[in-house]
């Protein structure tokens, strides 16, 4: 049974930095396919990054630029670098996991704040 642990969240400054890692438990890791989604509060969840387990990645356009997705197989983690943050990307970040159809994983979230 997979288990995903996200951290890394917490309060900052608009224009700040935070780095969210999602440790995956089991040793698959290196076949998945990774995510990072978020909702915001009243909001519907909506994609913001993914990561191929070929290293392959994507993001949503209103992170493009400020946004890293990575992932360090021998540590069964994939991380999410978030520089420039604004008040609007306030909102509880999931990692997600994806195998086939074999494995859609969700993690418990981490919440981030970006406020004076």
């Amino acid at each position: 049974q997979v288990q995903l642990v996200e951290s890394g969240g917490g309060l900052v400054q608009p224009g700040g930095s935070l780095k969210l890692s999602c440790a995956a438990s089991g040793s698959g890791f290196a076949l998945y396919d990774m995510g990072w989604y978020r909702q915001a509060p009243g909001k519907q969840r909506e994609l913001v990054a993914t990561i191929t387990r070929g290293g392959n990645t994507d993001y949503t356009d209103s992170v493009k630029g400020r946004f890293t997705i990575s992932r360090d197989n021998a540590k069964n983690t994939v991380y999410l670098q978030m520089n420039s943050l604004k008040p609007e990307d306030t909102a509880v970040y999931y990692c997600n996991a994806k195998f086939l159809r074999a494995l859609d994983k969700w993690g418990q979230g981490t919440l981030v704040t970006v406020s004076t």
